[in-house]
């Protein structure tokens, strides 16, 4: 029988519940869930949230984003800067946006992307000298925000706009995480950090449509994102034609520009850190990559294709840090879980960092084992159970794009530079809208070019 009461998570403090908790450690508040069912109520203030810690149910929410749709108080302060664009808009205008959109991460377009990072990533690797020390996490950031912002708007956009966009999108990056996380009072103070945080966001969207009225009018296709976006095309089922329109696309730049960035800079931040702790691994890593590319950066996207060890530090690597670290939905009519009745209008939490460290699906889960990816030894886990870019009709558009980016950029640094850590020094994970290192400096030490 479907009861409506699910447990509540121990530790809830008066007015404030169990924020003080989410905001000062939430990895740790999000382990010690599972203990205490598979639905779990938290507070954060005065909402009450689900946390599901049971991946089929995960799956099932997931795969039902009518039911379980992107909404309520998270994601409506996500679009005071965001927007509406895909990552952030509600189930019945999703469909569109995507079709819409998917021709700008068309394969045919992905090779240009992927010259675009093999320049950057070569450019910054040889400006390092032998001994510099990396201060790795702000690095990643603006190479990552550089290649995309080349790959959004290919030469179009003059270069002070560009330093502009990149100083905006630090700041809106910063703050957003927190934001989501305390009441809307305290985000409508007139403090220094929340009038930084708008204006930012204001001449970040400003810049933006400058841009796209400007490529708009020049209507020539220069291969990037934004090309493709203007050029898309959507008939309906009633036969009518859809475009995008300068605010819908104004709203998706910012989207991937935000979450695309941030995105391929952890997921390089955490390999680079995960190799300095692991030589034995970096030395296979290493000894992959002069075979293969023997001392000089990939030329091209398919060089990937015959670095499969380099693609499996990647997997273990999104596997132990997720970009989709976690996700929030609303319950748009009353739903079953687990024999809980769960009432329309409730807020879900969902997270792909628990499931990912379930003993029964990844044995000795906190280990870094890339192995554990080799399908010619190891069988394979359930696909719902490794989920780092979400699953199902949400799943993030741009994944392959991301992932493959980022291994593109660790084959380069990896083909000339030794990253090593300075000390045994844990290195803590901060949980933004993805899981960033708090701090993380690596020492460069040039290697020697391999025998041909």
């Amino acid at each position: 029988m479907a009861t409506h009461t699910t447990p509540r998570a121990p530790g809830a403090l008066p007015f404030a519940g169990h924020a003080p908790r989410m905001l000062r450690d939430p990895l740790r508040f999000l382990s010690s869930l599972p203990a205490q069912g598979d639905l779990v109520d938290v507070r954060l203030g005065t909402m009450k949230v689900t946390v599901v810690c049971d991946r089929e149910l995960t799956r099932q929410l997931l795969l039902a984003d009518d039911t379980c749709d992107k909404g309520g108080p998270w994601y409506d302060r996500i679009r005071e800067t965001i927007g509406n664009g895909l990552v952030t808009c509600p189930h019945n205008v999703h469909r569109r946006q995507r079709r819409l959109i998917q021709p700008s991460f068309h394969p045919s377009r992905l090779p240009g992307y992927a010259r675009t990072m093999i320049a950057r990533a070569t450019a910054l690797s040889d400006g390092w000298h032998d001994g510099q020390v990396i201060d790795v996490p702000p690095l990643m950031l603006t190479l990552s925000m550089r290649a995309l912002l080349q790959n959004l708007f290919s030469s179009t956009l003059a270069p002070q706009t560009a330093e502009d966009a990149i100083d905006d999108l630090g700041t809106i990056l910063y703050a957003i995480h927190r934001r989501t996380m305390l009441p809307p009072a305290l985000n409508r103070l007139p403090t220094v950090g929340n009038r930084r945080y708008h204006a930012a966001g204001q001449r970040l969207r400003r810049n933006l449509q400058t841009v796209i009225a400007g490529q708009r009018g020049a209507g020539r296709d220069h291969g990037d994102l934004l090309s493709a976006m203007l050029s898309a095309r959507d008939t309906a089922d009633d036969g009518s034609e859809s475009t995008l329109a300068d605010a819908e696309i104004s709203d998706q730049l910012i989207t991937f520009f935000a979450a695309g960035s941030e995105t391929m800079a952890n997921i390089l931040s955490w390999t680079l850190h995960l190799l300095s702790r692991h030589p034995e691994i970096e030395r296979r890593l290493h000894a992959e990559v002069d075979s293969v590319l023997a001392g000089s950066p990939p030329a091209c996207l398919d060089d990937l294709d015959r670095l499969p060890f380099l693609n499996r530090v990647m997997r273990e690597t999104l596997r132990l840090y997720p970009p989709v670290w976690m996700v929030t939905r609303e319950v748009t009519a009353e739903t079953t879980l687990a024999a809980h009745v769960i009432p329309a209008g409730s807020a879900i939490m969902l997270s792909p960092y628990l499931l990912h460290r379930q003993s029964d699906v990844f044995p000795d889960p906190e280990r870094f084992d890339p192995d554990r990816w080799d399908s010619a030894h190891t069988p394979q886990p359930p696909r719902h159970a490794f989920i780092p870019f979400g699953l199902g009709p949400r799943k993030c558009i741009g994944d392959q794009y991301g992932t493959a980016l980022a291994a593109l950029a660790l084959a380069t640094f990896s083909s000339r530079w030794q990253l090593s850590a300075l000390s045994d020094a844990q290195v803590r994970a901060v949980a933004h809208t993805s899981l960033t290192p708090a701090t993380l400096r690596l020492r460069a030490t040039a290697r020697p070019l391999p025998r041909r």
